[in-house]
């Protein structure tokens, strides 16, 4: 009896908020979920059921329903697709009224969209594909604090690739010499370093000092290379208030540019601290740990490209986005979406790079793609013609790992991006041709020769878990 009074439950959303006839509004919040449905629940009803469960609707009929415009606030499943090459799945597309969702609050999309829905009994699994944000909500979000324009005027720096470094070991340096490995990278030929995303206040190094130390090597290095320089000073902490507090100190000592782990910080802290950085004149850079807890499983969660539209939308001015040759999961083609997702205006339909809907983000800012992630100089030809120009390139151990020590390493970096760049503006085809422009290059650098020996056999070369999906079988 309970199977069949729950099946009926489910039955029940069908007659409500499955409506095939509908149109959605150009004012709409769109979505399309990918549903595996437990054995024997029809696609309509479980479809239904997600957009109840996620806008207006219970298990039951309640009387208050009949207090409210129902009809214009629930949330409507109007779509089924199958799901090219898997058949256990299929996708569903729902329709929300912006009123359903507070003005410029990716928090409260969230809690909606891929809140209580998401532990259904009715389901086996559930993704959230993509989002269509409609102008009339990205009109009512902040977005990045400065953008890539703004940002290369601040630095004076044009017509290539930023070029960064995480420094490594992540943890158990002192503040002093984490400072030291900041100056010496940045003078050998850098634009920025960076704290990794679990260097916080640890008793071995905190923050006050690192912020000290690193500054002052920073500022060292602009002294002696002419260049403006910065270092990612992570202000991610236990307590907003505690964030703010460091943020306040970077600004204090001149920092150009601070760093928030968006998804371990939540969406609240993370489009707080973007409306101060717009104020006080900071550029942020946002790393994504946690993002594969979420993104990885083809099935179940949030893929990314809905995070880096949350993520726009919220505040940053950087935000990692996978390297598609390093050592981190990214599909190729679905990588180009989201970085177009990051940089453009509007953004197509297209689905071979898994974009299911238009994106118009109106005059609101770009965000840079960073490219981070178990890279080297023999992964810059690629990475050149993968990122373009407005990205940051950053090379941990590609850059601390060279015989010569970090500096040395740097200088390999920026003489390999700049040759790059320099046989593509003449045409050739870097990513083709790549081995033999470095190899060019490293004849006037010694610096570059040794980095392409010691890292020739490197290679990351594994299946990508999360495919764009394949032609239906």
């Amino acid at each position: 009896m309970a199977v069949k009074t729950y099946n009926a439950g489910v039955k029940a959303y069908r007659q409500t908020y499955w409506t095939p006839d509908y149109t959605p509004l150009d004012t709409d919040i769109l979505a399309v979920f990918k549903i595996t449905p437990q054995a024997g629940v029809p696609r309509e009803e479980v479809a239904a059921a997600v957009a109840a469960e996620s806008s207006t609707g219970t298990w039951t009929t309640v009387w208050t329903d009949l207090l409210t415009d129902l009809d214009y606030y629930k949330g409507r499943a109007y779509k089924i697709e199958d799901v090219p090459g898997d058949d256990t799945c299929f996708y569903a597309f729902v329709a929300y009224p912006i009123d359903l969702f507070e003005e410029g609050s990716i928090v409260n999309v969230l809690t909606s969209l891929v809140g209580n829905v998401f532990g259904f009994k009715a389901l086996r699994a559930l993704r959230l594909e993509d989002i269509r944000f409609p102008i009339a909500y990205v009109k009512t979000c902040g977005g990045p604090p400065a953008g890539i324009q703004v940002e290369r005027d601040r630095l004076n720096k044009y017509g290539r690739p930023l070029l960064g470094c995480t420094i490594k070991p992540k943890l158990g340096l002192s503040a002093k010499n984490y400072g030291r490995a900041v100056y010496e990278c940045l003078r050998g030929g850098l634009d920025f370093t960076k704290d990794d995303e679990n260097v916080n206040s640890q008793p071995f190094m905190r923050w006050r000092d690192r912020f000290e130390f690193v500054v002052e090597g920073c500022l060292k290095a602009e002294r002696e290379t002419g260049e403006r320089k910065g270092h990612y000073l992570n202000v991610t902490a236990p307590t907003v208030e505690e964030m703010f507090k460091r943020a306040e100190f970077a600004k204090e000592l001149g920092a150009p540019i601070i760093m928030h782990d968006f998804l371990t910080g939540g969406f609240t802290a993370n489009t707080s601290l973007a409306n101060w950085c717009r104020d006080n004149g900071i550029l942020l850079h946002i790393h994504r740990a946690m993002h594969a807890v979420l993104d990885r499983n083809p099935h179940h969660g949030i893929h990314f490209r809905v995070l880096t539209k949350c993520l726009r939308l919220s505040g940053g001015d950087h935000l990692h986005s996978g390297t598609v040759v390093g050592k981190l999961e990214g599909d190729r083609e679905a990588t180009l979406g989201w970085i177009d997702l990051m940089r453009e205006r509007f953004i197509k339909e297209d689905r071979s790079r898994g974009l299911f809907f238009d994106q118009d983000f109106g005059s609101m800012p770009g965000v840079m793609p960073v490219a981070s992630g178990g890279i080297h100089v023999w992964h810059m030809p690629a990475l050149v013609n993968i990122f373009g120009d407005d990205s940051c390139l950053q090379f941990g151990g590609g850059t601390l790992g060279h015989p010569w020590g970090n500096a040395a390493g740097a200088c390999a970096n920026r003489v390999a991006v700049e040759a790059c760049v320099k046989a593509r503006n003449e045409g050739v085809d870097v990513e083709k041709e790549g081995k033999a422009v470095l190899q060019e290059a490293a004849t006037h650098s010694p610096e570059l020769k040794i980095a392409m020996e010691t890292w020739k056999e490197i290679k990351f070369e594994f299946d990508t878990v999360d495919k764009l999906d394949g032609a239906h079988k």
